[in-house]
């Protein structure tokens, strides 16, 4: 079967497309071939180096998917052939603490499909019956892939983690990336108010054409004078974050006393300034998250059923660009989900 997969760490010069061997369904098993999958900021991390994350070369890439059914237990009443499905990227184990007290995105033993184990960038791949949910009629499968990570990830921030509440305020920065973006949609969807922030002002306002209440080019202006303006000098209840150390003391100075801040990336720097004092002085929380459950997956998809959210692409590539596709995402060019799609 075709696939995108890494031989080496560096550059793309160590993304290759060709020929990878039809994966072999188990029982218990889903077989899927793949119609799209869309390009996350990981994806570049484990084309640098992978450092710190168990998996052998070579290893097909991409962390989320969808397709249609190509085999399944004869047995298995849920699913069946034909059925178009988004995929669940984490594989766990159903055995450690974790897992058995109904928070399996903490397994002690998670694989993660294109990081320690063969993904989704490829025409087919299986999965355990788990981690396959059947597609809202109206999605394309380019919208379905997009929701098994940027927007799991962005709904357990704010809904699991945050209790977000649909009368509070949130701060979302670095809008335009996938989790952002699905930061913004899914707290305009709860009801809440969204203030969002860029470095570049073209992306702030199409997040403005999509329902930003207000928004902050942190180029031309002060994102903590700001967001204190806009507030009436209360601050936000919630910050949504995926930036990091750039961000992170501005972040703090944006919260209201008591207010929570939620993160789940550090692209420019994991050590930021704790700033002890006003986190107790204020009473601040500081949530890390990562990822969802598949409850929470499913949570989620019912909301797309509803027409409460739907995932916003950027574009559309064949998979034999996927050069192209690393660069934009590398470049930060992209607004909304880079997708790649698979197969005819």
């Amino acid at each position: 079967m075709k696939a995108v997969f890494l031989k080496g760490h560096g550059g793309n010069e160590v993304v290759q497309v060709g020929e990878r061997p039809m994966p072999q369904r188990k029982p218990g098993e889903v077989l899927v071939r793949l119609r799209a999958a869309t390009l996350n900021r990981v994806d570049l991390y484990m084309r640098d180096s992978g450092a710190g994350i168990r998996h052998q070369l070579p290893l097909i890439m991409g962390v989320d998917g969808a397709g249609v059914i190509e085999e399944v237990d004869a047995q298995e009443r849920l699913l069946q052939p034909g059925q178009r499905v988004v995929l669940y990227s984490g594989i766990t184990c159903g055995r450690c603490e974790f897992c058995q007290h109904g928070e399996p995105v903490l397994c002690t033993s998670m694989q993660t499909l294109g990081e320690h184990c063969d993904g989704t960038l490829a025409e087919y791949i299986s999965v355990p019956t788990g981690n396959v949910f059947p597609i809202p009629d109206g999605l394309g499968f380019d919208e379905a892939a997009a929701l098994g990570v940027n927007y799991l990830t962005a709904w357990r921030m704010l809904f699991t983690k945050a209790q977000l509440k649909p009368w509070e305020t949130v701060l979302v920065f670095g809008i335009g990336g996938g989790v952002s973006l699905a930061g913004m949609q899914l707290a305009k969807a709860a009801g809440a108010r969204v203030i969002v922030t860029s470095r570049e002002q073209h992306k702030v306002d199409r997040a403005m054409e999509l329902g930003a209440d207000a928004g902050i080019c942190s180029s031309s202006e002060d994102v903590q004078k700001r967001v204190m303006e806009l507030t009436g000098g209360r601050g936000v209840d919630v910050v949504f974050e995926n930036v990091g150390e750039a961000v992170w003391s501005t972040a703090l100075k944006s919260l209201v006393r008591g207010g929570r801040i939620v993160t789940c990336g550090a692209t420019t720097g994991d050590q930021p300034g704790a700033d002890l004092r006003r986190l107790f002085i204020r009473q601040l929380q500081v949530i890390g998250s990562t990822l969802g459950n598949p409850g929470e997956l499913q949570d989620l998809l019912a909301w797309c059923a509803q027409g409460k959210v739907r995932p916003l692409i950027d574009r559309v590539l064949p998979l034999e660009a996927i050069h192209e596709g690393l660069d934009v995402l590398e470049r930060n060019e992209q607004f909304g989900k880079l997708a790649i799609a698979i197969g005819d």
